[in-house]
């Protein structure tokens, strides 16, 4: 059974974006020494990545290379995407989903991109595991890492580790077993 894991950075006071979606506030750090827990050494731990639309929209409109040829690839919603950068395939139900991707046996599943996302996986108890990269910036607003929803949920702290930078990893694990 598949792993779904979350692996994001978030500003101090938890923002992923800047209220129009910009990045740019991360991009100073990407030169960071991550070690072990750096973003290649993660990719090649997932065979299948999952993002919304608005995470999908956003990479496939950055004129870098797709990073993604190698892996199986899932974009959640609603509107056919009429010219698909890379291979991919496209799921509206995320019950659906979710009971797919469990079902997968060839390694793990990435939550990539935005809070939104993973928030909707969270509420029905498929989210595994998050890595959070807390990133020494204040935005003052923008995208919250979990969007409001009135949604509760605890986790287990896996580990808490200080990096380059300034930049501290959270690593947790969510049990819905119980």
């Amino acid at each position: 059974m598949a792993r779904i894991l979350g692996y994001i950075a978030s500003s101090l006071d938890g923002f992923i974006a800047t209220e129009d979606d910009r990045l740019d506030w991360l991009f100073p750090y990407n030169d960071m020494n991550l070690g072990e827990h750096d973003y290649k050494s993660f990719l090649e731990r997932v065979r299948t990545l999952v993002m919304g639309r608005g995470t999908y929209d956003f990479l496939a409109n950055d004129p870098a290379p797709w990073g993604y040829e190698h892996h199986r690839v899932y974009v959640v919603t609603s509107s056919p995407i009429d010219r698909p950068r890379g291979k991919l395939e496209v799921r509206s139900d995320i019950d659906a989903l979710i009971a797919e991707l469990r079902a997968l046996d060839d390694g793990d599943v990435w939550m990539l991109g935005g809070g939104q996302l993973q928030m909707a996986f969270l509420e029905k108890h498929a989210l595994d595991e998050i890595e959070i990269y807390l990133i020494p910036e204040l935005l003052g607003g923008g995208r919250p890492l979990f969007p409001a929803t009135g949604h509760r949920d605890s986790a287990k702290l896996i580990s808490a580790q200080a990096l380059d930078r300034g930049c501290v990893r959270l690593h947790y694990r969510f049990d819905h077993s119980e």
